[in-house]
């Protein structure tokens, strides 16, 4: 992997947030990759119980500054960047007031899903390709991990088609098991199809629930891991039958060969 480009973005990455399945490989596989000699950038969003002192985080200004419409209304696009302690791994955070001030990741003190998730996630893939271009860094590999980062894959393949800066880039996306009930904002399509994405390609997100999300995702992908040995049977068939390639589930002590050579395939 040495001197590749692998731009990782992320739901959630330790240590900025809990350790689960998604922040855990969010964090372990870019590692895994520096350590061979690749280059890589994370992105994640800057949630509000993210602690920023602690972690060190400062706003890039010559990143900041631009506004992104999702739905229709202009939202301020702020940029914060930060390091992993001993591992020299950048990690930039999509911040925005409105979006992610609150003290929660996903849902609030009752567990009940944030009413604009949906455009939280429009938010977050549109800032990661804004800022990625400000960068002029060419990735050669996308990885996403986790809901939240799952319009991404869409974004790229519809609303960024005609970006020149990634004529050359594949998209892979791990996917994970459940981790949310219900569904987000039943407008979720409109609000994409806003973008000029069209209906027939995103025909699953009329009911926004985590399965058709993933599936969206899957679709818009170039290949696919499969990061949870709990996936369940209808998306793990949607996977196998969707003609990308994939990587079936390896245990978290044998992911480093796999993924390395997986990713060679895509290069």
């Amino acid at each position: 992997m040495k001197d590749k480009r692998i731009l990782y973005v992320s739901s959630e990455v330790v240590p900025y947030l809990a350790e689960n399945e998604v922040s855990l490989m969010s964090y372990d596989v870019p590692k895994m990759v520096n350590d061979q000699g690749g280059q890589i950038r994370i992105f994640m969003p800057r949630y509000g119980n993210i602690n920023e002192r602690r972690h060190q985080l400062h706003e890039v200004i010559r990143l900041s500054g631009m506004n992104l419409v999702v739905n229709d209304l202009d939202m301020p696009l702020i940029i914060k960047v930060a390091s992993i302690p001993k591992e020299r791994i950048q990690v930039y955070f999509i911040d925005n007031d409105e979006y992610f001030k609150r003290k929660a990741t996903f849902a609030d003190e009752d567990g009940k899903l944030y009413p604009d998730n949906d455009e939280r996630a429009i938010f977050f893939a549109k800032g990661v390709v804004e800022t990625v271009k400000k960068l002029n860094w060419v990735p050669d590999i996308i990885h996403v991990h986790g809901w939240m980062a799952a319009m991404l894959p869409v974004y790229m393949k519809h609303f960024y088609k005609n970006e020149a800066l990634f004529s050359d880039t594949k998209i892979v996306t791990s996917v994970y098991g459940q981790s949310f009930d219900g569904t987000l904002d039943i407008e979720m399509i409109n609000k994409v199809k806003m973008d000029g994405v069209p209906q027939e390609a995103v025909d699953m997100l009329s009911t926004p629930d985590y399965e058709n999300i993933i599936k969206a995702t899957v679709m818009h992908s170039d290949a696919v891991i499969v990061a949870s040995s709990n996936l369940s049977s209808s998306l793990t068939k949607f996977i196998e039958t969707s003609g990308k390639p994939f990587l079936p589930y390896v245990p978290k002590d044998a992911f480093a060969d796999a993924y390395s050579n997986f990713y060679k395939e895509m290069l």
